[in-house]
């Protein structure tokens, strides 16, 4: 698992940028595809993958300490979807 400080790590020797600069590149990328997705948009990067916002509808569920009905409000959930190329490098 990698955490944000190491992708800043590793941005920073694959750019050949300053950790610093790297930092900031990555907390543009977030930003970016943050704000575009609040907006209900799609950021698609081909061979890497497609940033998305699902809706999901309204629905009932049940408390399953109690067995009560309560009622789940509809929602946006944000998804990815991996491309060819990603897809193909995890399944190498």
């Amino acid at each position: 698992m990698t955490n944000k400080n190491e992708l800043v790590a590793k941005v920073a020797t694959k750019a050949g940028l300053t950790k610093v600069d790297a930092a900031k590149a990555v907390d543009a990328f977030i930003e970016t595809v943050t704000k575009e997705l609040s907006k209900s948009g799609e950021v698609r990067l081909v061979g890497f993958g497609t940033f998305a916002v699902a809706k999901r509808k309204a629905t009932e569920g049940r408390n399953p300490r109690t067995g009560a009905v309560i009622k789940i409000p509809a929602s946006k959930q944000p998804k990815f979807k991996p491309g060819k190329a990603l897809k193909d490098a995890v399944n190498k």
